[in-house]
């Protein structure tokens, strides 16, 4: 029986797999995509980049205004994700399976939860651009929406985690809804909870970048602008002073997980 289990999975696997082929293959033909040119094309961009996209000593002197930029970048990031979690995690205590408050509520709070969560941070920003134009709040509500529907999915299933048998426990024994979510659910889903706010600021920091393109602010639009205006010597070093916040900041965040983990 199991035998015929494992062999009926594989004939799925390879009719997925011949699938996926038959499609790329497809994808190929209708943008004529050539492949050799494209292989080629890297080589070519690798070599440019050697040539031209690292810091000069002139660029050296945009250093200041570039760490400014990259200092409005990580509060943002920061406030957007801090900001939401209260209500992201709101929305998980209504929607979880474990701390449920109503059937009703569960399913409602699920729905929000995954639209939210299916919304591309891209998407916020240019709806959120229509109202508030280019500007730091701009910028700081795209990420505001987006740390919230990835937190209250993160949330969610941090509480269905805990043990529904010990609330059931507790609920015989008379305890009130609140204390059981105060002194039992928050405590035991603390670390994790933490550990995925750290995660999200370390994410945001990364899609910050992206958003500031359409936002004009923090060190996304210093690259676009330094980019465009052919200075490649000073968007070499935005890449670098953003590539070192982002490792610094991980090396922080798992160091803080293993102690609270």
């Amino acid at each position: 029986m199991s035998v015929d289990i494992l062999t009926e999975r594989k004939r799925k696997s390879l009719r997925l797999f011949g699938l996926l082929v038959v499609l790329a293959a497809a994808s190929i033909v209708v943008t004529q995509y050539d492949i050799g040119k494209g292989f080629t094309s890297l080589v070519k961009a690798f070599v440019w980049g050697l040539s031209n996209f690292y810091p000069s000593g002139a660029s050296l002197s945009k250093l200041p205004d570039i760490l400014k930029k990259l200092w409005e970048t990580f509060l943002i990031s920061i406030a957007s994700t801090v900001s939401a979690s209260p209500f992201a995690l709101f929305l998980a205590f209504m929607g979880s399976r474990t701390t449920r408050a109503h059937g009703a509520l569960t399913a409602a709070a699920r729905g929000i939860g995954s639209f939210f969560r299916n919304m591309p941070l891209v998407a916020w920003a240019m709806i959120l651009m229509l109202a508030f134009s280019q500007s730091s709040l701009t910028g700081f509500l795209a990420l505001f929406l987006g740390s919230f529907g990835f937190l209250v999915r993160a949330f969610m299933e941090v509480l269905d985690e805990v043990d529904p048998g010990l609330i059931e426990a507790l609920k015989a024994a008379g305890a009130p809804y609140y204390s059981i979510i105060f002194r039992v659910v928050l405590p035991a889903s603390a670390p994790q909870i933490v550990s995925w706010l750290l995660f999200m600021i370390e994410t945001n920091i990364r899609d910050a970048t992206l958003v500031g393109f359409l936002t004009g602010t923090g060190i996304g639009f210093a690259f676009d602008v330094y980019y465009k205006s052919f200075n490649y010597h000073a968007a070499s070093l935005v890449v670098i002073v953003t590539v070192v916040l982002v490792i610094a900041l991980e090396t922080g965040s798992n160091a803080i997980r293993r102690v609270i983990l």
